[in-house]
């Protein structure tokens, strides 16, 4: 039984809640009629293995073709192309990759809403409507050919030829005249290898879109959220948890950026201080996708830190005078005083209305910068960086 059966009694299948962001939509639909996946989105060698066969391969067939693998005159041959052969070898097979873990890491995200008892019986038909309307949307087919659309559109005509092409003699191509023209592996590389890597991240960015558009119909039912929850979240914590599960997204993300700015390094004498504002704008933006769509709960777990401030607050109030009228002055309290209420009222007020950590920030802005770090060679050299290594160290 799949994700999306329901019962005769129009009740959704008990499968029906393990939410899936990526096990849907007309590409998962090829993948596995072509064999290349199935239901759980296994057979994950030979999806990559596919796709870098069709993006990679017949970019050295045919730059060797025309002699533009290692030389043939121009400035930056293939092999010498730090961007082409990040973005297709590492970047893309790691984004194939990060369909999988997602798939793993999201599912029980629906019931860990049902199992913590965050969401009440009389609200269930809300939560299947809400899964219900994501499902639509990520398996739309209008979305993905509109995709498609956009990436030949915009994505290989205006935004690759404006931000990212290398101002030199390459093998995909020369500029004469203050026109791009081609070479074989170049109409190749724009008309199928680029467009590929394109609607696979635009893909990403659409699911992205998808979970926002998800959690933000959850945040709209009435959640019963415990203020006194040792996550200091009221029980929403492990949302930050689940949020790792786009690392290999954003490790891509930033081997994309490595790679580019490598060839502009490389090849056009650039230095790496000089892109110090595409990295911030990268992790800024990465960290804003990632944990951006779960700040639609502000207002809820604002609102039941309201309520819980006010009610242990009133709590305490009463303990303390019953526990001074007994012990200071005499007298009999009019009900039991209430013990380790203190603790209680802390965590209620230490409680967080953002359902992430700032550790949480600071593992995936690392983990986006990483790929980044062998750059910092062209600034130092390795041995004077093992030199100033090793003083630290001893």
């Amino acid at each position: 039984m799949n994700s999306e059966t329901a019962t005769p009694a129009g009740k959704p299948a008990e499968d029906s809640y393990d939410f899936s962001l990526v096990l849907g939509g007309p590409l998962y639909q090829l993948f596995r009629r072509a064999r290349l996946s199935d239901n759980a989105l296994e057979l994950l060698q030979r999806r990559i293995v596919f796709i870098a066969l069709i993006a990679w391969l017949p970019l050295l067939m045919l730059s060797a073709l025309e002699g533009n693998t290692w030389g043939g005159g121009v400035v930056m041959p293939f092999l010498y192309d730090a961007d082409v052969h990040v973005r297709f070898l590492i970047a893309l097979p790691v984004l194939v990759l990060a369909e999988l873990v997602v798939h793993q890491r999201m599912r029980p995200i629906v019931r860990q809403f049902l199992e913590r008892d965050l969401i009440g019986d009389a609200e269930r038909g809300k939560v299947d409507a809400a899964l219900a309307s994501a499902y639509r949307l990520r398996n739309s087919v209008v979305a993905e050919v509109a995709m498609i659309a956009i990436v030949y559109g915009i994505g290989v005509l205006v935004i690759w030829r404006t931000y990212f092409t290398v101002p030199v003699p390459s093998w995909y191509g020369v500029f004469a005249d203050g026109l791009f023209q081609p070479s074989l592996a170049g109409w190749w590389f724009g008309v199928v290898s680029l467009p590929l890597w394109q609607f696979i991240l635009l893909r990403w960015y659409f699911r992205l879109f998808v979970w926002a558009r998800f959690l933000w119909h959850l945040s709209r039912i009435n959640l019963q959220l415990v203020p006194t929850h040792p996550d200091r979240c009221g029980g929403l914590g492990f949302l930050s948890e689940v949020c790792t599960a786009f690392a290999p997204f954003l490790l891509a993300q930033g081997a994309v950026l490595a790679g580019s700015i490598a060839n502009q390094i490389f090849h056009v004498g650039a230095k790496l201080p000089q892109f110090k504002i595409e990295i911030i704008a990268l992790v800024a933006v990465m960290q804003f996708a990632v944990f951006g769509p779960l700040l639609v709960f502000i207002p809820v777990l604002a609102r039941a830190k309201r309520i819980g401030l006010r009610e242990y607050g009133a709590l305490a109030q009463r303990n303390v005078r019953e526990f001074d009228d007994k012990w200071l002055r005499g007298k009999s309290p009019e009900g039991e005083v209430v013990a380790g209420f203190s603790a209680s009222y802390d965590i209620v007020k230490a409680m967080r209305i953002v359902p992430f950590t700032r550790p949480a920030i600071f593992q995936l802005a690392v983990l986006t910068l990483l790929p980044l770090l062998p750059l910092t060679l062209t600034m130092i050299s390795f041995e004077e960086l093992l030199d100033r290594t090793l003083k630290i160290i001893f």
